[in-house]
């Protein structure tokens, strides 16, 4: 008899303990969650956080906090995300870099991407567009690959850094089409862009969403897509595989992780707030104007992809040798 009540009382004292956990997840959020952004305000992956927090705001009935924390190419807000408890109120959202690319260009890297981390959900992506200077007399893939060829390493390429999916989206045209040329990385799109306008460098692979009104108002020429199909904004111009290039797709996406060991409830109850988001008709519309295109996929989904993303990269990076300097 003794021994049956002991398990008993353990058993009352265990549902004790599970209590408040259950209680809070099914009520969660009780307080304002903080999000993440490792980029400056105002860039793509701030505009998309932004929207999205705005609505699952709404949604959950608690504020969402957008913090911007950069540095060190993302590493900085990520490693900050990751030390924080598992508990729903610190969330990252990125683009690709600190997810996939920057594990395999930086040595200390204050995370592991593929252990550290609960994967939410990608609100958006957006292709790259390869896009010509105003100096630029060329119109076509081919001529692209042809004028490479004629002057190989000497045709100029912008990209807004090093390991970023402009500079990888160049390195993957030019190991699948055979040529190489000059790369030029600047600190962010912005100064790449201005340059491009200006004519200081030949080519870039810009995101869509970047570039689009100067390819609008005719500053700039796009060339091709790198996306799977053509882009609902730029519905004339063909993607890379049209023009032959096969095997260099490429997305620019913004993904919302947290820390390793989301309750489940919780994480499920973030996702169905961040894919609302995305699906909201306002949203949406501003959204796609801009370029993006809307994903929101689950997190099963998401964390599979980030798989396959990052080891994706990570061959690429080390068969071309790209380093973060």
């Amino acid at each position: 008899m003794k021994k049956i009540w002991i398990t008993m009382g353990a058993a009352l004292a265990l549902t004790t303990q599970l209590a408040p956990m259950a209680q809070a997840a099914g009520s969660f959020p009780e307080k304002a969650v903080n999000i993440i952004v490792p980029f400056p305000a105002g860039g793509s992956t701030d505009t998309v956080a932004r929207a999205v927090a705005l609505s699952m705001a709404e949604q959950l009935g608690k504020p969402f906090v957008v913090e911007n924390r950069p540095g060190a190419t993302g590493t900085i807000g990520a490693g900050a995300v990751k030390r924080s408890a598992a508990d729903g109120y610190t969330l990252l959202v990125a683009s690709l870099g600190p997810y996939v690319v920057t594990p395999h260009l930086v040595k200390s890297v204050p995370y592991d991407a593929a252990k550290d981390f609960d994967y939410i959900t990608i609100p958006v992506q957006a292709p790259n567009v390869l896009v010509a200077s105003p100096k630029q007399k060329v119109r076509s893939v081919s001529e692209v690959i042809a004028a490479l060829k004629a002057n190989p390493g000497k045709i100029s390429f912008a990209s807004s850094g090093n390991g970023s999916s402009d500079h990888l989206s160049a390195e993957l045209f030019w190991q699948q089409t055979g040529t190489e040329a000059m790369h030029v990385p600047y600190k962010g799109g912005a100064p790449a862009i201005t340059d491009l306008l200006g004519g200081q460098v030949d080519f870039s692979f810009q995101n869509v969403n970047a570039v689009l009104s100067h390819l609008r108002s005719g500053k700039l020429h796009a060339i091709a897509v790198t996306g799977t199909q053509r882009s609902p904004v730029l519905p004339d111009v063909p993607t890379l595989a049209e023009s032959g290039v096969k095997g260099a797709e490429v997305y620019s996406w913004q993904g919302m992780a947290a820390p390793k060991g989301l309750p489940a409830d919780v994480k499920a109850k973030l996702a169905k707030a961040a894919i609302a988001a995305v699906q909201q008709p306002d949203i949406r519309k501003r959204f796609v104007e801009q370029g993006l295109e809307i994903v929101g996929n689950t997190p099963e989904e998401f964390t599979r992809f980030q798989t396959q993303e990052n080891e994706r990269w990570k061959q690429l990076i080390q068969t071309r040798k790209i380093t973060a300097d």
